[in-house]
């Protein structure tokens, strides 16, 4: 009936093949995925194909996987949007965020199937999302009072999100690495003023945590290489010649010595600029663009420490840990804030040199240097340790911690199975149908282990039942233990933000009667 009166190009999916549509598109996702989940997850190669990158990454991130896939599917990208914001929002739980939605679209199928509306589904789910919330939250552990206590926590989260990671069987040293630059941060959260470095060579065991800024530059031929009590200007300017910058202008000269009088004039108003930023009283310039041989020849004259080339995020970061302005004039230096450290040097990593900042005026400032074997292990362990960051300054915000290994999981599953009893009519089948989708997290993680997940996850269930409220799977063994003995905790806002966003997108999928593709409108005379 539509197409009557709509444009060429526009196609409508109704009804069931729309629904079937969307259930496919998801799951399939969630299942591309749902094999790197836990701590024996396996990883993905990802191999560009363009003509110009042809580049090769191995990850198991579910957020880095879902980002490079080009999708057609409507509901599949809901999935990669869900994972992204669980990955700006926490850092961690990207692959459980799709893998939950992809189980709780499994089980609304089956629901559809025996003629249950879809919302009725959504409403039983509501219900079970809030029982399961209030149970997540009651069996939160809050130790932020104790020092000592919650550093343990923040270790032992730590330790929880690197298991799943490539850093695996360094992940004690690691998780010190990350807490002990996230504890440098007093509680700013400000992750700038942590700087990950990446030196190919040495083994992942040898990275280290550098107490001071890293800026992997150049100083300035015979200009000094180490200075004390820095006064740093940092600018965003043009440091070449002031050549004609208009594309195609040409100078029509009747003589070569007119060509050396632009030359010098054009010499002179570089001296004078630099002039303007040596009387700022700085001894330390630099720059996020290029400094051409005259100005720095002038600043090597002057004793002043030239850095060049230190692009824009660089300079930015620079400017966080300083505590100075990032400037393009230099006309009123009575209104510029520089920077302030103890030394600038410049230091040996393997086999390259590097510019140490050390006691920046934000004290909070330091550096990973990450060591590795190739750029693919380095990109994956930055890729593991950002994780780590973001999920230790997520738990500083909010200090809650509950236990892992598939513990929360089923105390959600049974708390919903507790209110199913009261519940009366059709909802109470899809409050079932949430229970059965949280208990496929941990079935999943132990099939991904190589281990029975129907015998590991009946026997959890009988833990729980019996009072065992914070048993967990033991991955390493291949039983069911204690969380807390065994150190497995997690950030309550890393999965509470899975639960939420989980359900409230295979909600909003589930509601879904057409999908509805339009061509763009063609302009007149195309």
């Amino acid at each position: 009936m539509e197409a009557a009166f709509m444009d060429s190009g526009t196609t409508v999916d109704k009804g069931e093949n729309a629904r079937l549509s969307s259930f496919i598109g998801a799951i399939a996702i969630a299942d591309l995925v749902k094999t790197t989940l836990g701590p024996k997850g396996m990883d993905k190669i990802l191999q560009r194909i363009s003509e110009h990158d042809q580049s090769v990454s191995v990850t198991n991130d579910g957020a880095t996987i879902l980002k490079s896939i080009n999708l057609d599917n409507a509901a599949a990208k809901v999935l990669v949007d869900i994972a992204r914001v669980q990955d700006d929002e926490v850092g961690d739980g990207t692959t459980s965020v799709a893998v939950l939605c992809g189980e709780l679209l499994r089980e609304a199928e089956s629901l559809i199937n025996q003629r249950i509306h879809p919302q009725t589904i959504a409403e039983g789910w509501r219900i079970a999302r809030k029982v399961a919330r209030d149970a997540l939250e009651a069996s939160a552990i809050d130790n932020s009072a104790d020092e000592a206590k919650f550093r343990e926590d923040l270790l032992r989260i730590a330790r929880t999100t690197l298991s799943s990671k490539l850093v695996t069987y360094d992940k004690d040293y690691f998780a010190n690495l990350a807490v002990d630059a996230v504890m440098r941060l007093k509680g700013s959260n400000n992750l700038d003023h942590i700087q990950v470095l990446k030196k190919p060579g040495g083994h992942l065991r040898d990275s280290y945590l550098e107490e001071g800024f890293l800026l992997d530059k150049k100083i300035g031929v015979g200009q000094p290489k180490r200075i004390e009590n820095a006064k740093i200007l940092l600018a965003n300017t043009s440091m070449d010649t002031d050549k004609i910058k208009i594309y195609g202008s040409r100078v029509r000269v009747d003589s070569l010595s007119k060509v050396a009088e632009i030359e010098e004039a054009e010499k002179a108003r570089m001296r004078q600029k630099c002039d303007k930023i040596i009387a700022h009283g700085c001894n330390v310039f630099i720059n996020r663009q290029l400094i051409y041989n005259l100005p720095e020849s002038i600043f090597t004259e002057n004793g002043v420490m030239a850095i060049e080339h230190a692009d824009f995020d660089g300079i930015e970061r620079l400017a966080a840990v300083t505590g100075g302005e990032v400037v393009s004039t230099f006309d009123r230096p009575d209104l510029v804030t520089m920077g302030e450290c103890d030394v600038i040097e410049e230091v040996m990593i393997g086999e390259d040199k590097v510019i140490r900042l050390g006691g920046c005026k934000s004290g909070q400032a330091c550096s990973i240097v990450l060591r590795g074997a190739s750029s693919h292990v380095l990109d994956e362990a930055e890729r593991s340790l950002h994780d780590a960051l973001c999920i230790l300054t997520a738990t500083v915000k909010d200090p809650r911690i509950i236990c892992g290994g598939g513990c929360t999981e089923i105390l959600m599953a049974q708390a919903i199975d507790r209110q199913v009893e009261s519940t009366p009519g059709k909802k109470a089948l899809a409050m079932t149908s949430f229970a059965r989708a949280l208990r496929q997290l941990p079935a999943i993680v132990a099939d991904n282990g190589g281990y029975d997940s129907a015998e590991l996850v009946t026997q959890l269930r009988a833990a729980h039942a019996s009072g065992k409220s914070t048993y967990g799977l033991d991955m390493y063994n291949g039983t069911i233990g204690d969380m807390t003995e065994l150190g497995v905790a997690e950030a309550l806002k890393s999965k509470l933000c899975v639960l939420l966003s989980a359900s409230e997108a295979a909600e909003m999928i589930l509601r879904v009667d057409d999908i509805i593709k339009c061509a763009p409108r063609a302009r007149e005379g195309h």
